[in-house]
């Protein structure tokens, strides 16, 4: 696939997912997007980007179209069962649910999960998905 076929892939990607995408030199397409969750760490309020991500990318596109596709998001507590539900039954692969901070409130997890297929299938299964949160 040319670099501008690529390019226009990735920005696609990442309208259907609602962030901002960019393409690296590696041919890696990057979607960045955050949370609007109020968080405190240690008694204090954070709006770090390394809490509240929404990270998605896609590589590696084969002939057929399909690729790596790789997500992460911050969670509620209350969020984490609801969202392994509506992946799972998109044959989205959940890779690990955990914690990343100490003492923050509300309670924040992180949840990894992955698939190969058409980047833009992925996309949409995952804003789908996505619903079940709260905001």
């Amino acid at each position: 696939m040319s670099w501008d076929k690529l390019k226009r892939l990735c920005q696609e990607f990442a309208r259907i997912l609602d962030g901002n995408g960019s393409l690296d030199e590696n041919g890696v397409c990057l979607v960045q997007k955050f949370r609007d969750i109020n968080f405190t760490i240690l008694g204090r309020e954070t709006n770090s980007p390394l809490v509240v991500p929404q990270f998605f990318t896609f590589e590696n596109l084969d002939r057929k179209g399909n690729a790596l596709n790789l997500g992460e998001t911050v969670l509620l507590q209350e969020e984490v069962n609801p969202l392994l539900t509506e992946l799972r039954k998109r044959d989205i692969i959940v890779t690990a649910v955990h914690n990343h901070w100490l003492f923050e409130e509300p309670r924040a997890m992180y949840m990894h999960f992955e698939s190969i297929e058409p980047p833009l299938q992925f996309a949409r299964k995952v804003r789908e998905a996505f619903k079940v949160l709260k905001g």
